[in-house]
């Protein structure tokens, strides 16, 4: 007898136990693949952009830093954020292009990037990097300083 209730017990443990198998179906969904270069006219929008910001920033006027900010971050930024990317920043120094292309995000979605470098610097130490999205919009700023 007692036999029986220890076999029935472990049929029923497993039972009780058991996991349920569920079929994974995986769908390919393969985003648009972003061209390589981007154009001179949207570097020129996406510059143009960067200098008003850097502007704006220079001058404390937090409501022209807002319009050139993307609608996805500026709930984000917070005037103690603007400060800490001025005190990163020389804005009163003269930027130029270093180097254009994509930034992935974490959502594996790519972004205009742009890296600046100050103007009459051929060591290239401190570099600046500024993500848009496609229409020109600032989404981050971020002052990067090498080490030497």
């Amino acid at each position: 007898m007692k036999r029986i209730f220890l076999g029935l017990a472990i049929i029923g443990a497993q039972f009780v136990f058991g996991q349920k198998v569920v079929g994974l179906k995986v769908e390919n969904n393969q985003k648009k693949e972003q061209p390589a270069t981007i154009s001179k006219d949207k570097v020129n929008i996406y510059n143009d952009n960067f200098q008003k910001f850097i502007k704006a920033l220079q001058a404390s006027d937090y409501k022209a830093v807002d319009e050139v900010l993307s609608d996805k971050v500026k709930e984000i930024v917070t005037e103690d954020v603007l400060k800490k990317v001025k005190d990163g920043i020389d804005v009163n120094k003269k930027f130029e292009i270093l180097k254009v292309g994509y930034y992935v995000t974490m959502d594996g979605t790519s972004h205009p990037n742009i890296k600046y470098k100050y103007a009459g610097d051929s060591s290239s130490k401190e570099v600046i990097s500024a993500v848009f999205e496609d229409e020109g919009k600032l989404l981050g700023v971020l002052p990067a300083k090498k080490d030497k």
